[in-house]
């Protein structure tokens, strides 16, 4: 058994685990469940210790037959931007688990489908093999579909029939999409590798339709403005670690298949560079004016998710190192703010039973560690300097700038946006004159602060010393914009 097969299969043993446990022991529960989340971080830190970056390339790849009359194999491999997105996932995973208590509804059923989630993000980032690589995407829908549906709020029925519905939907256009790459081979085989090369060869106009079919089914993930539809419900229905790894992790599956489909299809990315450039700056600006007009917590987070994740789409739309760059350095920097901004938002909803920004002001005197961490992590969502958010946008923006000129200027109204959004929150719960509804509001406890610090931590990290991605990132990236002939 190779490695990655190892660390897919920990949180699976983590699942099995729990489901034996007595359901009186829910802090047994709960500390199996961590301890698997645990292990997969260890495992993923080990892969980036072990990956050469020199080399470049995939590595810890595992190839074996599956249907082979089908050209199915059970192949899996990493690069650069898949190292750093499993590594991404084991710790927003941990950090979730963290942040769940004991005495959660049902805690059984929560940890196990949380774990068997984790597998499956691993597996759509460590797939090499674009069939292995659907069957993970699709099985990402039946855990979140339960913890929305069953752990979340009143309207959690909607919230999981929508966000089902249109993954799935999105999912048949791109299963289309390699099913026709798949016909053009003559050995019919799911090779990423295989498809890369049939796909390539393929006529312009043909490579334009299998990538729309692609752009739908990634771009309803991640989410792209008008496809968004789901997303907000999702989020303000969601239990808060279900939100914290939706945000985080799930909204990054879409941008990562983009990469993988560009390298595919170079022609058809190609030529759908501006629409994407133009899809990108329409959801950074929408979501940014959702988020201003916002009053509950929770719904203006899931709108700067939609805003944030459109700087990722103008990175791709720049098609160079820098963009690409970029775009990958956002991935990073969104998913520890979204995730941090959930668990921080879930908590003030706990100590005051409101996520109504009007009914909360002037807490910060009460709660200085969660106004700390709160300003911090709304600081690097602004993209201020020091934070993984500016390394991310400065990125996007010279990517952006090399080939659309001055049509950049565009991105600094969503810019602006988030600035606007973020003060206003920091001002509305941190200053001004406390609400005597709430009254003494207890601060971050032990456990709440280890959950918290490692998301703000890594922020200031990546901002200050960025090239402990870029190092994985840099020559990954090089080799795509290589084979895609920019």
């Amino acid at each position: 058994m190779g490695l990655l097969s190892f660390i897919l299969l920990l949180p699976l043993i983590g699942a099995a685990a729990v489901l034996l446990l007595p359901s009186a022991q829910k802090e047994l529960i709960r500390r199996v469940a961590l301890g698997a989340a645990g292990l997969s971080l260890l495992g993923a830190l080990y892969l980036a210790f072990g990956f050469d970056t020199a080399a470049g390339g995939m590595q810890y790849t595992e190839n074996l037959a599956w249907v082979p009359e089908m050209g199915m194999t059970y192949a899996l491999g990493v690069d650069g931007i898949a190292l750093v997105m499993v590594l991404l996932t084991t710790i927003i995973t941990f950090c979730c688990l963290m942040a769940t208590k004991a005495d959660i509804k049902s805690p059984k059923g929560f940890f196990t489908w949380f774990l068997l989630l984790e597998t499956a993000v691993i597996g759509v980032f460590c797939a090499m093999d674009w069939f292995l690589f659907f069957m993970f995407w699709e099985f990402t829908l039946i855990p979140m579909f339960f913890l929305i549906g069953v752990w979340g709020g009143a309207r959690r029925d909607s919230a999981s029939l929508s966000f089902f519905l249109y993954t799935l939907t999105g999912s048949v256009a791109m299963l289309l999409g390699i099913v026709a790459v798949y016909a053009t081979v003559a050995d019919h085989n799911f090779s990423m590798a295989v498809l890369a090369e049939a796909g390539a060869g393929l006529s312009t106009e043909m490579q334009i339709v299998i990538f729309l079919g692609f752009l739908i089914g990634l771009g309803v993930k991640m989410p792209i403005v008008p496809m968004h539809g789901w997303l907000p419900l999702a989020h303000v229905e969601a239990p808060v670690p279900a939100s914290m790894f939706l945000s985080a992790v799930m909204l990054k599956m879409g941008a990562y298949g983009l990469f993988r489909a560009g390298v595919m299809l170079p022609e058809g990315l190609a030529w759908f560079v501006p629409i994407l450039f133009a899809l990108g700056v329409i959801s950074l600006i929408y979501g940014a004016l959702q988020a201003l007009r916002q009053t509950d917590l929770k719904a203006m987070v899931a709108y700067s998710s939609v805003s944030h994740m459109g700087f990722v789409l103008i990175g791709l739309a720049g098609a160079g190192i820098a963009g690409f760059t970029g775009a990958v350095m956002q991935m990073v920097a969104h998913g520890f703010v979204s995730a941090a901004l959930f668990f921080l938002v879930g908590v003030l909803y706990e100590r005051t039973g409101t996520r109504d920004i009007r009914a909360l002001s002037g807490i910060g005197r009460q709660v200085p560690k969660l106004a700390l961490a709160t300003s911090l992590t709304l600081l690097a969502a602004m993209g201020l300097p020091g934070f993984a958010g500016f390394v991310a946008e400065f990125h996007v923006i010279v990517g952006a700038f090399e080939g659309f000129g001055l049509a950049v200027l565009l991105i600094s109204a969503g810019v602006l946006l988030t600035a606007a959004y973020s003060l206003r929150v920091i001002a509305k719960l941190f200053t001004g004159r406390p609400d005597p509804r709430h009254g003494a509001i207890g601060d971050l406890n032990a456990s709440e602060t280890a959950t918290a610090v490692p998301l703000v931590g890594l922020l200031l990290l990546l901002g200050i010393i960025p090239g402990l991605a870029l190092i994985y990132v840099s020559p990954t990236i090089a080799e795509i914009v290589t084979m895609i002939g920019r």
